[in-house]
C-alpha cells in the first residue's frame, strides 16, 4: 500500500477549504467499506467544522451495515444556487456517477472529489481524485486523510474505519506479503479504540436462518468449468422468492468454493429481474477478475469484482465461462 503524497493531501485540503457544505455519497447497494468510508469522511468534515449530508441510494441489504442506515438519506437537502456554488460533492468507494443510484436531487455542476481504491476506477478531467488500487479499502485512504489533515481519530471513528477495513479485506485474509504498511495503519485504529473481536462478531453474527438454507441451494447449483479451475453457481428468481433477500451471505459462499482443491476463480450470478442479472467474481492470486467484469460493464479489484447486466442465466453463464476459458 502506498502512503498519500503531499500533493494528494494538499489537493484535498484545498478542496475542503473552498466549500462550506458537502454531500457525501458512495455507490448503490453499499457494503461495509462504502458505508464506513462515508461515515469516516463525515467525521473528518466535522473536525473541520464543515456542514454535510450523508447520502445513499441503498438498499442496505447486508445485515452487518443495517445499523448505519438511519444515518443516510436518499433525498438531497434543497440548496439555492448561491449555496450550491459553495457546495462540494465527495464520492467514496466509487468513481462513476452511474453507480451512485437513484438520489432525489441533482449533482450537476457540483465541484467533485473522488476517493476510491478500485482498479477499474475512472474520473473525468475536471474531477479531483485520490484513486489508489494498492489500498486495501477506501476506509484506509480516509483514515490517512484524517490523520494527515485533522489529526488523531476518536474511538468511534476508529471503530467505524476498522469495520470498513475488515469487511473489504475478508478480515485481512485477502492481504499479501506486501501489506506491512496496511497492518501499521490498522494498528493505529486499534490503538485509538477499535476492537477486532467485536468487529468480527458484527460482521459474522446475526445471520437469518433462511440465508443458511439459500447457501445450501447455491452450493447445490455449483458446477465446475475450465478443468475444475472455475466454479459457477447461481440464484434464480424462484430462489429469491422462496428465501428472500434478507441478509444474503455470498461472502461465505465464495469462501467455501475457493477452498476447493484446484479452484482459481468463483462466479456467483443472480437473476435479479426477468431480463437482468448481477454477478460477483472472486479469485486467487494471479487471476484478474476485474478485467472480466469490466468486459461486461462492471469492475472492481483484481481478485474481487462485480457487474450488473441485461440478460438471463442460461445465456449469461456460458458467456462468462468463455471469458474465463481464455485465461484459465
Amino acid at each position: 500500500m502506498k502512503l498519500l503524497t503531499e500533493n494528494q493531501i494538499q489537493a484535498f485540503k484545498t478542496f475542503i477549504s473552498k466549500h462550506d457544505f458537502f454531500f457525501i455519497i458512495g455507490h448503490k447497494e453499499p457494503d461495509g467499506d462504502c458505508i464506513s468510508s462515508c461515515l469516516g469522511m463525515a467525521a473528518l468534515l466535522k473536525a473541520y467544522k464543515k456542514e454535510y449530508q450523508l447520502l445513499s441510494a441503498g438498499p442496505f441489504k447486508r445485515q452487518e451495515i443495517r445499523r448505519f442506515e438511519r444515518s443516510f438519506t436518499s433525498t438531497m437537502t434543497f440548496l439555492t444556487q448561491k449555496e450550491r456554488n459553495v457546495t462540494g460533492l465527495i464520492i467514496l468507494d466509487c468513481s462513476e456517477r452511474s453507480r451512485l443510484g437513484d438520489i432525489d436531487g441533482s449533482f450537476d455542476g457540483l465541484d467533485t472529489f473522488i476517493i476510491d481504491h478500485h482498479k477499474t476506477s475512472v474520473k473525468s478531467a475536471d474531477e479531483n481524485a485520490i484513486i489508489d488500487p494498492t489500498a486495501p479499502a477506501t476506509a484506509c485512504l480516509v483514515q490517512m486523510l484524517h490523520e494527515q489533515t485533522a489529526g488523531p481519530l476518536d474511538k468511534t471513528t476508529a471503530r467505524t474505519l476498522f469495520f470498513g477495513m475488515a469487511t473489504d479485506t475478508g478480515f485481512f485474509r485477502f492481504l499479501t506479503n506486501d501489506s506491512a504498511e496496511v497492518f501499521r495503519t490498522t494498528a493505529r485504529l486499534v490503538e485509538a479504540g477499535a476492537n477486532p473481536r467485536i468487529t468480527y462478531d458484527e460482521i459474522t453474527n446475526g445471520k437469518p436462518f433462511n440465508t443458511r438454507k439459500l447457501l445450501g441451494i447455491m452450493l447445490d447449483h455449483a458446477e465446475r468449468y475450465c478443468n475444475g479451475k472455475l466454479i459457477v453457481t447461481y440464484e434464480t428468481i424462484e430462489d429469491t422468492r422462496k428465501y428472500g433477500t434478507d441478509g444474503r451471505d455470498s461472502d461465505s459462499l465464495y469462501q467455501l468454493l475457493l477452498a476447493i482443491d484446484g479452484v482459481e476463480a468463483v462466479v456467483f450470478v443472480r437473476q435479479e429481474t426477468e431480463n437482468s442479472c448481477t454477478a460477483g467474481f472472486r479469485s486467487k492470486d494471479k487471476v484478474d477478475v476485474s478485467a472480466i467484469a469490466a468486459s461486461f460493464g462492471g469492475g472492481g479489484h483484481k481478485n474481487a469484482a462485480g457487474m450488473s447486466v441485461e440478460g438471463k442465466l442460461n445465456t449469461l453463464i456460458p458467456e462468462i465461462c468463455k471469458k474465463f476459458a481464455r485465461i484459465l
